[in-house]
């Protein structure tokens, strides 16, 4: 499957690391903040402008979509808050029970009018403007220096367009599978000789903790996923978020899935010791089984995040491959699994577990499975559009917008699906 075709050219590596998120916020926040206080001395009355250099610098964000929302949302708190305070200023003056009062209105006024996480913006710029003698004057030159403040931070992403971060989203969706496989060949080990039930049990406990690296791995995502909105430079971004976004869904569940295989694998020792977990020769083939796998788990963590269709083609091919190797073996482990149970019937209900376990994560990974789900998300996403797109032509309709603009704006739509 083609995924995406990034308009960026290629980078030396010396460049590539001077692209930190951090370092790149850290620039273009400075280059802003300045901009807009330059700017702001010219045109606002206050001797010392610094509302503008403070919005520019919180309305800057790593991603073109995040700047644009939290423009709207910082402009809006600023000017509610503002508002509150000349109302207030007309009937009351500054004492202690009137600040408590526009503090609980601003506050109330932020929820009203939906700022979001920039609620406490609207009491700071009501109590600053409240605070002052010439409440009228100040009050304006605060929304002025509001506006200059967003609108330089709107401009310096659009002048200096941010990266795209799916290298770091990539990288860290590779590393979190490098590490399940590295858990699979140390179970695959255990599993093949005699295992303490210390050592099954700590199996279980980094099985764990993959967990709290998959909400890392997934911030990074959400990162590259709003990066991918609204940016000119990137083609068929909906197709590279819903490809990234299925594939970590994917490698979760089969960390999930892994968590328990490890508790069944503990259970076994708790139950088996001090004998081995599996006869000989049946260890020996889950080891095999679990090192198969984990070359598949790592293989479809580069088909999801390969960009160039021919490396997405064989990327493929060698998971398809993996993935039919690791089958045959599943079925020769299931016949050891049927021959040791027919000997022994204690342990069944594991053993069938984990053959069960090791089933589901070759599924989870089936490129017609996977097919199938990014199909069912672009039809939803497709879908949603489609919905919004008729309701603009509703009301495009109720306006009377001649026919001619409503077919240019539609065929527009589809286009960026």
């Amino acid at each position: 499957m083609q995924v995406v075709r990034n308009w960026t050219p290629s980078v030396p590596q010396w460049l590539k690391k001077h692209r930190d998120p951090v370092v790149v916020q850290a620039l273009r926040s400075t280059a802003a903040a300045t901009v807009a206080y330059v700017i702001a001395l010219r045109l606002s009355p206050e001797p010392a402008p610094l509302t503008a250099p403070l919005t520019a610098l919180l309305v800057v964000q790593v991603t073109l979509y995040a700047t644009l929302t939290t423009s709207f949302r910082r402009v809006n708190s600023v000017v509610a808050g503002v508002l509150v305070a000349v109302a207030f200023s007309l009937l009351v003056g500054l004492t202690w029970w009137s600040l408590a009062l526009v503090i609980l209105a601003a506050l109330a006024v932020g929820h009203l009018v939906r700022v979001e996480e920039f609620v406490p913006e609207v009491a700071i710029s009501a109590m600053l403007v409240l605070g002052v003698t010439t409440v009228s004057s100040t009050a304006w030159a605060r929304v002025v220096e509001t506006l200059i403040g967003a609108t330089v931070g709107l401009a310096c992403n659009v002048l200096l367009a941010p990266p795209v971060w799916t290298e770091q989203a990539s990288e860290s969706i590779e590393d979190l599978a490098r590490r399940v496989r590295r858990l699979m060949l140390l179970m695959g080990e255990e599993a093949a000789g005699t295992t303490p039930v210390e050592h099954a049990a700590a199996r279980l406990h980094e099985a764990r903790r993959l967990d709290h690296e998959i909400s890392d791995v997934d911030a990074a995502l959400r990162q590259a996923e709003d990066s991918l909105r609204l940016n000119p430079r990137v083609r068929e971004g909906l197709l590279h978020r819903v490809v990234l976004r299925t594939g970590l869904d994917t490698l979760e569940i089969c960390t999930v899935v892994l968590r328990v295989l490890a508790r069944s694998f503990t259970d076994l020792a708790k139950e088996r010791a001090p004998e081995p977990l599996f006869a000989p020769s049946t260890g020996a083939v889950v080891e095999q089984l679990l090192s198969e796998i984990g070359d598949a788990v790592v293989s479809f963590a580069v088909l999801v995040t390969t960009a160039v269709s021919v490396n997405a083609e064989s990327a493929e091919s060698r998971l398809a491959a993996e993935l039919r190797q690791a089958a045959a073996t599943r079925d020769k482990l299931a016949q050891l699994l049927l021959e040791d149970v027919q000997r022994d019937s204690r342990h069944w209900h594991l053993q069938g577990a984990v053959l069960t376990e090791v089933n589901r994560i070759i599924d989870e990974m089936d490129i017609e499975h996977r097919s199938r789900r990014l199909f069912e998300e672009l039809d939803c996403h497709t879908r949603a559009r489609s919905e919004r797109v008729s309701r603009l032509t509703r009301i495009r309709n109720r306006l009377g917008v001649p026919e001619r603009l409503r077919r240019n704006h539609e065929d527009g739509a589809r286009r960026s699906l």
